[in-house]
């Protein structure tokens, strides 16, 4: 399975969201949380071209995007495909 990381804060309901996805997708992820490491944002912003609002997630190199995205690539039936490395 690929290495996945989502950088995100305490309080976003959009954040236990993606997680609870990866989660029941059987996903282990490496959580960044701005709130305890606010000079990680940067880093986050210049990986995911500039957006600011968390999540973020990161699938291996690619770039998902956000809560709405990842849900997106449920629907679409790529979140599994890419989660394994396809």
């Amino acid at each position: 399975m690929q290495a996945v990381e989502i950088y995100t804060t305490p309080l976003c309901g959009y954040c236990h969201a993606a997680k609870r996805l990866l989660r029941e997708k059987g996903a282990d992820f490496t959580e960044i949380d701005l709130a305890a490491e606010p000079d990680r944002r940067a880093e986050m912003m210049g990986r995911a071209g500039g957006r600011r609002t968390v999540p973020q997630v990161f699938v291996g190199e690619t770039h998902v995007g956000g809560c709405d995205e990842l849900y997106a690539l449920d629907r679409a039936g790529g979140l599994d495909a890419l989660l394994n490395g396809g």
